[in-house]
C-alpha cells in the first residue's frame, strides 16, 4: 500500500477514535469500580471483539471484488452514504451522556470476566460490523494487493490506534473523566463527523478502478 494511502487513513482515524462512545464509558465504569488492571482486560476483550468484525468484513468485501468491479464501486458508495449518515449523527448529537453510561458496567468484576464481557460487547455491535464495511473499503485500492489483504491490515490498524486512547481512559480514570466535560464532548463529536463528511466526500469524487 502507498505511504500516502496508510497516511491519510491514520489522519482520518485520529478524530473518531478520540471521540468518547460506548466503548470509552464501559471502559471506564469499568476503571472505576474494579480497577486499571480489570478495566485493561475489558480493554482486550473490546478489541478482539473488533478483529472479528475486521476480519468478517475483509472476507466479505473481497468476495465482492472477486465477483464484480462494480458491485465493490457500489459498496464503496453506500459505504461512502453511511459515512454520511454517521457524521451527521454526530454533529446533531447534544450529549453523549457519558458518565450516565456508566453503569453499563455491572459493577465489580475480575480481570477474565472483565475481558470476557468487552470480547461480548465487541463482538454484539451491529454497528461495528457496519462501520467497518463502510469505512475500510474507502482506502482499498486495486493495484496495492488484494483487498482482503490490504481491510485486515488498515483493520488491525485502526483497532491499534482505537486502544491507545481506551488505554488512556483505563489507566487515567476519573481524572481523564474531568477533561472531558460536556462542551468538549460535543466539540469531539463534531470534529469526527467533519471527518466522516470529508472521507465520504473523497470516495465519491475519486476514481474507481
Amino acid at each position: 500500500m502507498q505511504s500516502s494511502v496508510v497516511l491519510l487513513f491514520v489522519l482520518t482515524c485520529i478524530p473518531l477514535v478520540l471521540a468518547p462512545g460506548p466503548s470509552v464509558a464501559f471502559v471506564l465504569a469499568t476503571t472505576l469500580t474494579s480497577g486499571r488492571r480489570v478495566a485493561l482486560s475489558a480493554i482486550g476483550g473490546v478489541e478482539l471483539g473488533y478483529v472479528a468484525h475486521v476480519v468478517a468484513a475483509a472476507a466479505g468485501i473481497s468476495a465482492i471484488l472477486a465477483a464484480s468491479a462494480a458491485a465493490f464501486t457500489a459498496v464503496k458508495v453506500a459505504g461512502a452514504c453511511y459515512l454520511v449518515w454517521l457524521g451527521i449523527r454526530a454533529w446533531r448529537s447534544r450529549d453523549l451522556r457519558l458518565l450516565g453510561e456508566l453503569g453499563s458496567a455491572g459493577g465489580a468484576a475480575r480481570p477474565g470476566a472483565a475481558f470476557r464481557r468487552g470480547l461480548v460487547i465487541g463482538i454484539l455491535n451491529p454497528k461495528t460490523a457496519v462501520f467497518f464495511l463502510s469505512f475500510l473499503p474507502q482506502f482499498v485500492r486495486p493495484d496495492a494487493g488484494p483487498a482482503w489483504s490490504q481491510m485486515t491490515a488498515l483493520g488491525l490498524l485502526f483497532i491499534v490506534l482505537a486502544a491507545v486512547p481506551d488505554t488512556l481512559w483505563a489507566v487515567a480514570g476519573g481524572a481523564v473523566a474531568r477533561l472531558f466535560p460536556r462542551t468538549r464532548v460535543r466539540t469531539t463529536e463534531r470534529i469526527s463527523g467533519t471527518v466522516l463528511f470529508g472521507l465520504a466526500g473523497y470516495s465519491l469524487t475519486a476514481r474507481h478502478a
